[in-house]
């Protein structure tokens, strides 16, 4: 049986001048910059940005990134060279979006610092799974706690969520899409309402046009542009509300919802949670 290739290296995109906002890359799911709000890095107010302007994923064979411009109108450079094929990153290359966008540093994280973080992982386990010499007498256990004096078998500690609504506070994550986020990496969650037909006018004023071939039947023409407006206001009515939760470190989920009542309601129990103030 052949061993799954290991993940590339763990690295982040660091914008130039602001050492705090990075954006950590995932080699499970590819990052897409640019000013549409469907991307995963989204920067709508950076000038010579395209609406998909580049994407970073990793390589091929899975042994490093590589960065891939999506048809920019300004292009993608790394260093100073404009890309025209994917083009395979290095620790501390200069990638900026157009000739005048937003400038990021790729930048891999030390090793050393993984196998620091591994090896007090292994630690903290091998801890948690050691059972201390006694229980307690009222036969309740519970990891770390003393009863009359003795301390009670270990067990491993509850997760944080668990733990969080055990003492009655809000949870330390909530689930977006089947992944679970921290509230400390939220920044805000927005309702955004869309129309699902947004050129349903362009449309009805075409069957309008239309119709007038038949004037000469006038028993035609206006049952047919009643009901081209009748159609036209039914479908121009449906909206798709999506709401848009964004992380600190730049990165946007979201979820669409084809009632709004529905979702205002994990907006604000979003806002709640995060200690912000609810809109109606």
């Amino acid at each position: 049986m052949t061993n799954p290739a290991p993940p590339p290296p763990r690295a982040r995109l660091i914008r130039q001048g602001e050492p705090g906002n990075s954006v950590p890359l995932d080699s499970g799911r590819p990052l897409s910059i640019g000013r549409d709000p469907a991307n995963q890095l989204c920067l709508p107010n950076a000038s010579g940005l395209s609406r998909r302007h580049a994407e970073i994923r990793s390589s091929s064979d899975n042994t490093g990134w590589v960065i891939a411009d999506q048809g920019s109108a300004n292009g993608t450079y790394v260093g100073r060279q404009r890309i025209t094929a994917p083009h395979p990153l290095q620790d501390g290359d200069r990638i900026q979006l157009g000739r005048n966008g937003p400038v990021f540093l790729f930048q891999l994280e030390p090793a050393t610092a993984l196998k620091s973080t591994a090896a007090s992982a292994t630690g903290s386990q091998a801890t948690a799974s050691k059972p201390s010499a006694a229980k307690s007498t009222s036969g309740q256990i519970t990891s770390g706690q003393t009863i009359s004096g003795k301390t009670s078998a270990a067990r491993p500690a509850p997760p944080p969520v668990l733990a969080a609504q055990a003492a009655g506070s809000a949870p330390a994550e909530i689930d977006i899409g089947g992944e679970r986020i921290g509230l400390d990496r939220i920044r805000s969650a927005e309702l955004r309402s869309l129309a699902l037909h947004p050129h349903i006018f362009s449309w009805w004023v075409l069957v309008c046009l239309g119709g007038l071939l038949l004037l000469p039947f006038p028993l035609v023409f206006w049952p047919l542009q009643v009901a081209a407006l009748a159609g036209a206001v039914l479908l121009g009515s449906r909206k798709q509300h999506v709401l848009v939760v964004v992380l600190r470190d730049g990165l946007a989920y979201r979820r669409s919802f084809s009632n709004r009542i529905t979702a205002l309601s994990h907006r604000n129990g979003i806002r709640r949670a995060l200690g912000q103030t609810v809109e109606p």
